[in-house]
């Protein structure tokens, strides 16, 4: 497990950073014994599912959502349960993806982490779905004939594109946590994507700045070091933290 330490150490490097930056570095965290490659490697779902098993690790396993109707504009909030978004990794694998219709055969791999940082680094969306196809593709064949990877989405039909989307969706089902959220006023259903980095990263946030005052108020009282306080567990730093306002 993490430790404050370790996690103070995240949250200061992840201020300078954004998306896939912050991404990975809580994703070390999650995994401390993992190297860069391999969680870049690893299909995005699993990723997701690692972030939420840390949130749930770290804050619980409530996690509380607020959205606006997309009808009506009413502020909605409700309960999601850590555990079992959690427990929705990707099922294994076997080897490439397929889809085959009419004239085209197409063997896929599920997008990685470093495949959907490369294509968001991209600003023109049919250039990003360019790159993320060419990634991805193990091999095409048209007719009979091989297509190569790097002009496949400017060949492929959009309903094979979008059988594509839909294999990987189904191989992958955590790598997009998408909720459908029923207004309680007009009864409109609202699609709500739930991203767990920028979830993850708020509550961090939020954790390590009310940690920083718990350092500073005891460091003031007792003259400990950060190490010192930091090794105290939260029930004993909390306890210190009374007598110091009693006091």
């Amino acid at each position: 497990m993490t430790g404050p330490a370790e996690l103070l150490a995240t949250w200061e490097a992840g201020l300078a950073q954004h998306g896939p930056g912050r991404s990975l570095l809580l994703h070390r965290a999650a995994r401390p014994g993992a190297g860069t490659d391999e969680l870049l490697s690893m299909p995005v779902g699993a990723r997701e599912a690692d972030l939420f098993a840390l949130r749930r690790a770290l804050f619980g396993e409530r996690m509380q959502v607020r959205t606006e109707c997309a009808s009506c504009g009413e502020a909605m909030e409700f309960d999601l349960d850590a555990d079992r978004l959690a427990a929705a990794r990707p099922p294994a694998v076997a080897g490439p993806l397929r889809v085959a219709e009419g004239e085209w055969a197409v063997e896929f791999r599920l997008p990685t982490v470093a495949d959907v940082a490369a294509a968001g680094a991209v600003r023109d969306p049919g250039e990003a779905r360019r790159l993320l196809v060419a990634r991805c593709t193990v091999s095409a064949v048209r007719g009979g004939e091989a297509v190569p990877a790097d002009r496949l989405a400017g060949l492929l039909p959009e309903h094979i594109e979008r059988r594509l989307a839909e294999a990987a969706e189904d191989a992958d089902p955590a790598a997009d946590v998408t909720l459908n959220v029923r207004c309680p006023e007009c009864g409109a259903a609202t699609p709500a994507e739930l991203d767990i980095t920028s979830y993850l990263w708020t509550e961090l946030d939020g954790w390590a700045r009310d940690l920083m005052l718990d350092v500073h108020l005891l460091a003031s009282a007792y003259g400990w070091s950060e190490p010192e306080i930091l090794a105290l567990s939260p029930l004993r730093r909390r306890y210190y933290l009374e007598l110091c306002a009693d006091g």
